[in-house]
């Protein structure tokens, strides 16, 4: 999910023939003016192009229930044979940290899914929700009974970055999980898996970045734990992986993605060993052969915010052995760029397809592209900085 992080910030074991997937990748594309608009074949999925509606929080859905609105704004980002991602999808009622954001754990929220998944697929999309746990980026106004929200540990987020131009609660201090209820939030992640599902989504990707609960875990600057999910690597990425052992247990690993974000510290989460980190979920994923691993470039160490690094996703991208996504500021340029060289397979553009909903269209035409209005990312309205962005107007 492209969201407001730190504002309060506010993917059957694939074979060796993957490696000649990807050396076939290497090769030139004949008559291909833009990779980015050649199919690609993700898994059982026959995707047109690779350009993907990365998963972006809106904050629309009233009550936590995906709204009618929610209908026009997916069918209008919809191509055939296009790939998108819904935005982050609350996995339990502890599950959530921001206003208006949507929930799939009820029967009530699936049914509400159902006829915004069937709009994408009459348009001959794919279509997959984001599944999601805030953890500690909580306050307790959104937790049951006032609670405190829940995390791998007791340390609280640090107060500066909370931002008072976003009307929002300050985080407040978590409660650290007991080693035995780990095994619960495991289990709700794999009940909305299954009412993804059932809602009609064509699979799921598992939230694993940008600090919230998943990573909180992972990174041994908010990790603090002394039980079997923390202190080693392998400790750190056990809750992860087991619930990407769950979900693709539950609903089948060729509908399971998985998005990351190893360098960056989104919501206070950073790690001291990013590199390392990133290639030991990448080399563990292949074990449970999930469809795809999306990750967030490097560069976007904070939220709408991209700098200069040294640091590559390459290592990441030769271990994987499905599907690599990758996403974080990429224009048109860059994402075939990224293509032609194979540092990617498909390439996830957030606030671009926000503001264009043909987005794949502009890029085949070369035409200019609306500038998005950041000051209508979160805002409630149905319509304004959700609905109302022009399409092109092609006269023969």
């Amino acid at each position: 999910m492209e969201s407001k992080i730190s504002k309060l910030q506010l993917p059957v074991v694939v074979e060796d023939q993957d490696d000649d997937r990807h050396e076939l990748a290497k090769k030139p594309i004949i008559g291909a003016a833009q990779p980015l608009l050649t199919p690609y074949k993700m898994g059982n999925f026959n995707l047109s192009h690779r350009i993907v509606l990365a998963p972006l929080t809106r904050e629309r859905s009233f009550e936590n229930l995906p709204q009618p609105h929610a209908f026009l704004y997916y069918s209008q980002r919809t191509s055939k044979g296009g790939l998108l991602i819904a935005e982050a999808t609350g996995v339990s009622n502890t599950s959530l940290g921001f206003p208006h954001v949507p929930g799939i754990w009820t029967k009530e929220q699936v049914e509400a899914w159902r006829p915004i998944v069937d709009a994408v697929h009459a348009k001959g999309g794919t279509f997959f929700c984001q599944i999601w746990h805030m953890g500690r980026s909580s306050n307790t106004d959104f937790q049951p009974n006032g609670e405190a929200p829940i995390s791998s540990t007791d340390k609280p987020i640090s107060p500066d970055l909370h931002s008072d131009a976003i009307d929002l609660p300050k985080f407040t201090p978590p409660r650290r999980l007991r080693t035995e209820e780990i095994p619960l939030i495991v289990n709700d992640f794999k009940i909305a898996a299954r009412n993804a599902i059932e809602a009609g989504f064509d699979g799921v990707e598992i939230h694993g970045a940008h600090g919230y609960l998943i990573e909180q875990f992972l990174k041994d600057q908010v990790n603090d734990r002394t039980d079997k999910y923390g202190g080693s690597i392998e400790n750190r990425c056990r809750f992860a992986l087991e619930v990407v052992e769950a979900v693709a247990n539950e609903i089948g690993a060729d509908r399971v993605g998985i998005r990351l974000s190893p360098f960056a510290d989104y919501n206070d989460a950073k790690d001291s060993n990013p590199e390392e980190l990133g290639l030991y979920m990448a080399k563990s994923l292949n074990k449970y052969g999930i469809l795809y691993c999306h990750v967030v470039e490097p560069r976007m160490k904070k939220a709408l915010e991209a700098s200069k690094t040294h640091f590559s996703l390459m290592p990441m991208r030769k271990a994987f052995r499905g599907t690599f996504i990758v996403a974080g500021g990429y224009a048109k340029e860059d994402g075939n760029q990224a293509l032609s060289e194979n540092r990617a397979d498909l390439i996830a553009y957030g606030r671009l397809f926000l503001a264009n909903p043909d987005l794949p269209k502009r890029f085949e035409l070369n035409a200019p592209l609306n500038k998005y209005n950041r000051s209508t990312f979160y805002t409630p309205d149905p319509i304004i900085g959700y609905t109302d962005y022009p399409f092109l107007e092609i006269t023969i």
